[in-house]
């Protein structure tokens, strides 16, 4: 088998050299498809979108209700929507994004104060620096444009 045969998949890479087994590109060319998800879970993401405009129209549609009662169907209708969400695969795939996230960003490093205090303090003296340069040079160029229309004093 030769190096440019496209059965011989790569070091690391998957078998058959990058393709599937119906020989589509990898992940079946279905970029940010969910994994599971079905015509079950798109109906419940359009039904979650459905109660969140519903909550929105019966605002508007019970314009003679107190406030009270028209921002409880508002927040009804987002409440009721988020759980559809959440029951589809999609939601599952946005939690496992969100916890996947948390876990990431407790392993980041930040800053000490004194290293925020003097990238501050930099930012701060490299704006204003900027401030005076870009006045001056707004300033010379009022200045010949000025003299060269005559109106300057």
């Amino acid at each position: 088998m030769s190096e440019t045969s496209p059965t011989r998949s790569r070091p690391g890479g998957p078998p058959g050299g990058g393709r599937d087994t119906q020989g589509g590109p990898p992940g079946g060319g279905r970029e940010g498809a969910v994994a599971g998800a079905g015509p079950v879970d798109t109906a419940w993401l359009v039904a979650s979108v459905a109660l969140l405009l519903a909550g929105i129209v019966a605002y508007y549609w019970f314009d003679t209700q107190h406030m009270a009662v028209r921002i409880a169907m508002v927040l009804g209708g987002l409440a009721l929507g988020v759980v559809a969400f959440w029951m589809s695969a999609y939601g599952k795939a946005a939690w496992t994004f969100t916890t996947g996230s948390r876990v990431e960003l407790r392993k980041m490093v930040w800053p000490t104060l004194p290293e925020t205090r003097n990238i501050t303090l930099i930012v701060f003296v490299f704006v204003l620096i900027l401030g005076i340069f870009f006045w001056v040079i707004d300033w010379i160029l009022a200045w010949g444009t000025r003299s060269l229309l005559g109106g300057g004093a």
